[in-house]
C-alpha cells in the first residue's frame, strides 16, 4: 500500500503501519460479522437534542452607561485600535 501511495517507509516504519492496518482491518471485520438486520440506520449513536435554552426578550444594558466605563466611543459606538492598514 505505501507503494501505492508513493510513500518512503523504512523497514520499521512498515512493520509498525503493517500491524496497525491489520489491527484496522480486524475490527472491521468483527464488525460486518454483526447482525445489523433488525437495526435502523443511524446518524448518530446517541440521542441528540437541543441543550441550548429559549431565546427569551430581556432587557438591555444602558447604552449611555456601558459606553461611558469604556476607555474610548464615538458617536454611540465603542472606539478600538485600527488593526488593518494605517496606524492613527
Amino acid at each position: 500500500m505505501a507503494n501505492l501511495a508513493k510513500l518512503s517507509l523504512s523497514e520499521e516504519e512498515e512493520l509498525m503501519y503493517t500491524g496497525q492496518l491489520a489491527a484496522i482491518l480486524d475490527h472491521a471485520r468483527d464488525i460486518m460479522a454483526l447482525d445489523t438486520a433488525d437495526l435502523l440506520p443511524t446518524a448518530h449513536p446517541l440521542e441528540l437534542r437541543n441543550v441550548l435554552r429559549r431565546d427569551v426578550e430581556a432587557p438591555s444594558l444602558d447604552r449611555d452607561e456601558v459606553l461611558s466605563q469604556a476607555p474610548a466611543a464615538e458617536g454611540g459606538r465603542f472606539m478600538v485600535p485600527r488593526i488593518l492598514g494605517e496606524a492613527p
